[in-house]
């Protein structure tokens, strides 16, 4: 298998104080499916890999996406942004992204028990101005 990057890309990435950095998985298609945090170890083990590892902050663990939904995550391209403290992953997402079965977590359909942006809860962000 080819990797999805070449590695001395990923010596470019900035990592913050907690040693993570925010990564976007990206369908190949262009649609933005989700975000989550990457660790050097993740990041190593899915070009290694060629599917997508993640550090799950409230786990403090490892992940690899679809271990436990099946819905996985081939990684076929991983840039890093113009200052180092981004990732992008383009991949082959098999099955929805988003826990809540959503293709993307950045659906404009509100999922089962979300509110539409003329219901926000209060404090939720106002939508923006599209004009």
């Amino acid at each position: 298998m080819t990797p999805p990057c070449d590695p001395a890309e990923l010596g470019r990435v900035r990592f913050d104080e907690r040693g993570l950095v925010p990564v976007v998985a990206q369908e190949v298609d262009g649609t933005v499916l989700m975000l989550a945090w990457a660790n050097r170890e993740a990041l190593d083990l899915t070009v290694r890999e060629g599917r997508a590892v993640y550090w799950s902050r409230s786990r403090k663990a490892l992940w690899r996406k679809g271990d436990t939904s099946g819905h996985t995550q081939e990684v076929v391209g991983i840039r890093v942004d113009c200052d180092g403290d981004t990732v992008l992953y383009t991949v082959r997402q098999t099955g929805p992204a988003c826990h809540t079965g959503a293709r993307s977590c950045f659906e404009s359909q509100p999922a089962a028990g979300d509110h539409p942006p003329s219901q926000a809860p209060a404090g939720a962000c106002p939508p923006h101005d599209r004009g």
